[in-house]
């Protein structure tokens, strides 16, 4: 269990009394609160499992500390005063003030909802929203995020209230001995902003430059307009660096509302609250004892007088977010490059960047709210409504492993394989992840790719097959000059012919083929020799070990052999083409009589070639499907709609026949391809698993099909990771 010392003991957590609260859609697993790239990543733990640093408290806000995606304390509260009397509505302060009821709790693609009673007389509604805009670089590329906290009596009487929040030096570092620094500010109350005029977004009119004061003296704090923000960093600032996979560089702002009845102050995490539930209000007083993360733990705060509030709700929104002016070291053409975060491209400075996001609110709000309806509407019409549990639970988890770097000249979307290798770019990550993007916006597919073509096609990488990864640890995209990366050359080859032909049918762009014919070939050229008869070697579930002559990766590599030939017909190349899908064609044919267990009853697909008594889940058919290339005969589909179900266990079918465990982004694959019954089927048993699993971190991708608790493998549990993006694959199939 991870300590700390202003946590509840554990006894306390449990004595803690909780009045019912619903969940809707599901009670995940941790609930998303703030999540919007690999280090801006923060959840509530729900789940029971105590060996990962469980157990959550069952869906509940107040009680229990949020946690980073790895599991470790980011300090975040939330008190409410009415009447004099405190109450705690999030996190676990010590002492713990009561706890509200939390009465709901809701989840969307974009939002994380609560709603709360105070002593029977004040409802209060939480939300915290991380926006989605796949199509609006500029939003998408601040790393920030919003809480709303809205406060309404409800008994028909007024109350006096005081609303108080707080965020921790723990998002700092995850070195919790490094010295944390901070300061207090307040922007001017110009409404305007300043941006970076450029072609992408040349149609907006240039915004008046801010002025911002930092704040010293309890006098600043009285003013109102603009906005008050604390700003956080790690006084040694280490760049590309993490520890415990949080980042040792940038700065954080905790922001809100510059509004009459806000006070302000940091100091020692119980200094500080206390002097709330003391008296309703803070010092204005910035302590100047930088220190270190766990000594004392340096605590921001902000508090707002409410005044006396009736039947009208009143609402308050608060800011949170990381910047960084530099993202990603990256071993291009010219060598290694630091590449700038992509808001750097549009503001000036942080502070700009800052305030947009925050004065942008109602707009961003909106544009969640419509991207929300389309994840439901899509999901409910193509596949139910346990489509649209799973699908809504991964979006903000899926975009949370990534971050737009670059310019807006050339944009990139870095990936990180978050919780299992910390590789940048895995190719075999991007794959499972790359469905959300080509339903959301095809073009960042591009961005993700572009990486990996600029470092390969620059002689970086000495192999004649596709790289596994861009770097083996985030964000140092340094790639692998010796060509030593983890060897998976048929399941990476196949991957990158399959996803750059994605991009291109979606986007018309057939340039991009012609641009990368060369290197695509190449690929082609190792799969010709090596698809049909796999050597022994692992695939993308290397966890699961190596094997010989395994036939859903032989599957993929002849299905890459035909996007090549499709390729080789959109570029002129029709020659080529016709030769690389007679290949294509006759190897499908001979795969037909290896990998099918023609004698079982039902027939069905191998692990393996020859192990007649196996099976797998056939993911790498979806890639046909996909790409539109009807090189698989509707046949294989049919026989594998039919023989899922003989093989269901609890919560899904597993992976294959050595192990009881199964995974979620290869179950959505399969059922976005399969007939209707068992699409349903998969979908039903994953959606049972979101709202009964006894795992308690962000939605794991491996878990046990029978009992749902993370796949029993020795010091591998998999969260947070981007792969959950392939939960939206019955959404990128063509329309």
């Amino acid at each position: 269990m991870f300590s700390h010392y202003y946590a509840l003991p554990f006894a306390a957590l449990v004595c803690v009394s909780y009045a019912a609260s619903t969940f809707s859609p599901a009670r995940p697993p941790a609930i998303p609160l703030a999540v919007k790239s690999p280090y801006v990543n923060c959840w509530q733990q729900a789940g029971s499992d105590v060996e990962m640093g469980g157990p959550g408290n069952g869906g509940y806000l107040a009680g229990e500390w949020p946690t980073f995606w790895a599991g470790q304390i980011l300090g975040w509260t939330g008190l409410i005063r009415v009447d004099n009397i405190s109450y705690t509505w999030m996190g676990a302060p010590a002492p713990l003030p009561t706890v509200v009821n939390q009465t709901s709790f809701e989840y969307t693609s974009t939002r994380s909802s609560f709603v709360m009673d105070v002593a029977g007389v004040l409802e209060m509604n939480v939300t915290f929203l991380s926006s989605i805009t796949p199509t609006d670089l500029m939003r998408q590329s601040l790393i920030f995020s919003y809480v709303d906290v809205s406060v309404t009596a409800t008994d028909g009487a007024t109350h006096d209230v005081q609303l108080y929040t707080d965020i921790t030096a723990e998002w700092v570092s995850g070195d919790r001995t490094a010295i944390a620094e901070w300061e207090y500010g307040v922007t001017s109350n110009d409404s305007s902003t300043t941006r970076k005029r450029n072609f992408f977004d040349s149609f907006a009119p240039l915004l008046d430059r801010r002025e911002y004061t930092n704040v010293t003296t309890s006098t600043k704090a009285t003013a109102t307009g603009g906005i008050a923000y604390h700003k956080i960093y790690r006084q040694t600032q280490l760049l590309w660096s993490e520890t415990d996979d949080q980042t040792d560089y940038g700065n954080w702002y905790w922001a809100t509302d510059n509004v009459e009845g806000l006070t302000f102050q940091s100091g020692a995490d119980t200094d500080v609250r206390s002097a709330f539930t003391t008296s309703g209000a803070l010092a204005n007083t910035n302590d100047t004892n930088f220190r270190a993360i766990n000594d004392d733990y340096p605590t921001f705060a902000f508090a707002v007088d409410l005044g006396t509030v009736g039947a009208t709700t009143v609402s308050t929104i608060f800011s949170l977010g990381l910047t960084q002016e530099q993202a990603i070291q990256f071993d291009g053409a010219s060598g290694n490059v630091s590449v700038p975060s992509l808001w750097t491209s549009y503001f000036s400075t942080e502070l700009d960047a800052l305030a947009f996001f925050h004065t942008d609110f109602a707009t961003a709000s909106g544009l969640a709210t419509t991207f929300d309806n389309q994840v439901s509407d899509d999901g409910m019409a193509a596949g139910g409504a346990d489509f649209v549990t799973i699908a809504s639970l991964t979006a903000r988890q899926a975009f949370g492993g990534t971050q737009l770097c670059g310019t807006t000249a050339a944009p990139y979307l870095f990936l990180k394989e978050i919780s299992s290798d910390g590789n940048v770019q895995t190719v075999d990550v991007c794959y499972p992840f790359h469905p959300i993007l080509i339903y959301t916006n095809p073009t960042l597919l591009k961005y993700l790719l572009d990486p990996l073509f600029i470092n390969q096609e620059a002689g970086q990488y000495p192999n004649m097959y596709s790289m596994h990864d861009l770097g083996s640890s985030y964000p140092n995209a340094t790639g692998h000059v010796a060509g030593n990366d983890e060897k998976q050359p048929l399941e990476e080859c196949g991957n990158m012919l399959i996803m750059t032909l994605a991009y291109a049918q979606r986007a018309n762009d057939t340039a991009y083929l012609s641009q990368h014919y060369p290197i695509l070939d190449q690929w082609t050229q190792y799969l010709i020799e090596e698809a049909l008869i796999p050597a022994d070697q692992i695939s993308t579930d290397d966890f699961a070990g190596a094997l010989a002559n395994q036939t859903n990766l032989a599957l993929k590599g002849i299905i890459g052999i035909e996007a090549m030939a499709v390729i080789a017909n959109l570029t002129g190349n029709t020659i080529t083409g016709a030769n690389y899908t007679s290949i294509a064609h006759d190897y499908i044919t001979q795969w037909q009589v290896l990998g099918i267990a023609h004698d079982a009853d039902p027939p069905h697909t191998t692990l393996a070639y020859g192990m007649n008594d196996s099976h797998g889940l056939l993911y790498n058919l979806f890639g046909d499907r996909e790409l539109g290339l009807n090189l698989v005969p509707q046949s294989v589909y049919d026989m594998q709609s039919a023989f899922y179900p003989t093989v269901e266990e609890e919560y899904g079918v597993p992976l294959d026949t050595r192990h009881d465990y199964t995974k979620v982004d290869w179950e959505m694959l399969v059922a976005a391809i399969a007939s209707t019954n068992t699409s349903q089927m998969l979908f039903s048993d994953i959606a049972n698993w979101i709202n009964e699993t006894p795992t308690n971190r962000a939605f794991t991708d491996l878990y046990n099909a029978t009992g749902g608790d993370y796949g029993l493998i020795p010091n591998l549990t998999f969260t947070a990771r981007p792969v959950v993006g392939g939960a939206f694959g019955l959404l990128a199939l063509p329309k």
